[in-house]
């Protein structure tokens, strides 16, 4: 097989850069910062190695677990919440409230000019993707995949009844990131999925609405990639022109 036919297809194509050199002088983290810069998750950013956990955990969300330890944001405050009904627990109809703040804010952020920041990050962001163990694939294609892996998450009409899981020691210090679904069905899905469902149908919808709009942008059609692309690289030229200690 030669090299070419062993090469895996890219089916969603980000737009390169004129001036990368120019992009490398700002991090993930600062661009991270600055748009969420008006939201209360702002301040539950985890800047350290942003880059590497931002990659990790889009990669993570479709599989069987996402650690917290490797989001990029700390994650929802208190504790997961059940009701209990004649011995049997669900999650609790306020149980969705721990993720308003981030509902919230992935309504808010302009999704456009995420976007714009993810085109100039993506050089790095691919590197990071085959340093954890995917060499030769394509990081935006599974972004992609795994957007329409949530976009597919069941949307349950009641609460699920869920349970912890028999503790052969004793039990950690905190059980409830533990409990699990009753139904195997929902026990099947992936980490990202879950997630979803444990937030409540509300939200699930509300979030699914912005990604939606996520995977559109970063899946679009080469015409509105290269307004991306041109639309950066004037904001890289105006950078390069900047005066020495002007802030970009």
């Amino acid at each position: 097989m030669s090299a070419a036919a062993s090469e895996p297809t890219i089916r969603h194509p980000v737009p390169s850069l004129d001036s990368p050199e120019v992009a490398a002088a700002r991090t993930l983290a600062q661009d991270f910062t600055e748009l969420l810069r008006r939201s209360p998750v702002g301040a539950l950013l985890r800047s350290d190695d942003l880059d590497h956990r931002f990659v990790a955990t889009v990669d993570n969300l479709g599989r069987s677990s996402a650690p917290s330890s490797l989001w990029p944001v700390e994650p929802a405050k208190d504790r997961f919440e059940v009701a209990d009904s004649g011995g049997m627990e669900s999650v609790a109809p306020d149980n969705g409230l721990r993720y308003l703040p981030f509902v919230e804010a992935l309504e808010k952020v302009d999704l456009h000019e995420a976007i714009r920041m993810y085109v100039w990050h993506y050089p790095s962001l691919q590197r990071q993707y085959e340093e954890l163990g995917f060499p030769g694939h394509y990081f935006n294609d599974r972004f992609v995949q795994v957007l329409d892996q949530l976009l597919a998450t069941p949307e349950p009409l009641a609460p699920p009844q869920v349970h912890l899981p028999r503790f052969q020691a004793a039990a950690p210090s905190r059980p409830w990131v533990l409990y699990e679904f009753d139904d195997p069905d929902l026990r099947a899905l992936s980490a990202g999925q879950r997630l979803l469902v444990r937030m409540g149908l509300a939200n699930e919808r509300r979030v699914k609405r912005r990604l939606a709009e996520l995977r559109r942008l970063l899946a679009s059609s080469p015409a509105d990639q290269e307004a991306i692309r041109e639309a950066r690289n004037q904001e890289y030229q105006a950078s390069a022109q900047a005066p020495s200690g002007a802030t970009p």
